[in-house]
This record gives structure tokens, C-alpha cells and sequence, in this order.
């Protein structure tokens, strides 16, 4: 006679992640759906990571100010290995806040997120950016390519 190792989960435990998102929201079950698709039939790493961070809780999808959207961006566009176009998409999976203390938006700048603050929103767009959904980006750029993925600081 043994003993129960599956009581009380003293033995093997089968899987320990979540596997779907706990919130209801529709929309957010969806771009689970397709990106887990897409990690699946594809070999990019980006979009494993995007299906990951889709299922985290909130506590561990921090907001994303808008400087520092900014400051990310125009880092990409010092690398030596960006493309001429300057058409790279920032990529967080996160909401986006205005910041007061960005004076001035670069212009051009595209940015996908979750969700985001009206006035940060109307920034962008003034300063001639754009902003895309999830569902947008995996039509645009399905291997994320040419994307430059950032998320919040977790210690904030």
C-alpha cells in the first residue's frame, strides 16, 4: 500500500501555467486564440511571447508610460541595423498612459497595444503616428518582424 502523492499535490504536478486568460473579456480570449495559433504554425519566438503575455494576470502587465514608448522608439531608430523606412511598430502588451513630460511625440511613430488613454492617443495621431490593435499587427506583421517589443516596469 503507497502513499496518495496526488493528494494534497504532493506529486506530479501535470502543468503549473495558466493556459488561457482568466478574464472574460472577449477580445482578449480572441488575440490569445490567434497568437497561440500563430506560435504554433510558426517558427517566431515573438509571437510565443505575445500568446504569453496575453494570458498573464494584471499584476504582471504593468502600464506602459507613453515616455517611455518614446524613449524606445527612438532608440530603434539609432541602431545601425534599422531599415531605411523608419517604420518600426513599438509592441507592448500593456495599457499605454499619457505622459506630460514628453513634450514632443517623434513623428511617425506606430505603437500596438491592449488599450490606451485618449490624450496619448490623440498625441500620436497629431504627431502623424498610428496606433494598431493585436489583430491589426498579426495581419501586418505576423512573424514581428521589424517590431520592437517593450513591456512596464514590474518594481514600479
Amino acid at each position: 500500500m503507497g502513499i496518495d502523492l496526488e493528494k494534497r499535490k504532493r506529486g506530479r504536478r501535470k502543468l503549473t501555467r495558466r493556459t488561457k486568460p482568466a478574464s472574460q473579456n472577449i477580445y482578449l480570449n480572441l488575440l490569445h486564440q490567434l497568437y497561440g495559433f500563430l506560435s504554433r504554425r510558426t517558427n517566431s519566438k515573438f509571437n510565443k511571447v505575445i500568446a504569453k503575455r496575453l494570458v498573464m494576470s494584471r499584476n504582471n502587465r504593468p502600464v506602459v508610460s507613453l515616455i517611455r514608448v518614446v524613449l524606445a522608439y527612438n532608440k530603434r531608430l539609432a541602431q545601425p541595423t534599422n531599415n531605411a523606412n523608419n517604420d518600426t511598430i513599438i509592441v507592448t502588451v500593456a495599457n499605454v498612459t499619457d505622459d506630460s513630460r514628453v513634450l514632443e511625440i517623434p513623428k511617425g511613430l506606430k505603437l500596438c497595444c491592449l488599450k490606451i488613454s485618449e490624450p496619448a492617443r490623440k498625441r500620436i495621431i497629431q504627431a502623424g503616428g498610428e496606433v494598431l490593435t493585436f489583430d491589426e499587427l498579426a495581419l501586418r506583421e505576423p512573424l514581428g518582424k521589424n517590431t520592437y517589443l517593450i513591456r512596464g516596469s514590474l518594481k514600479a
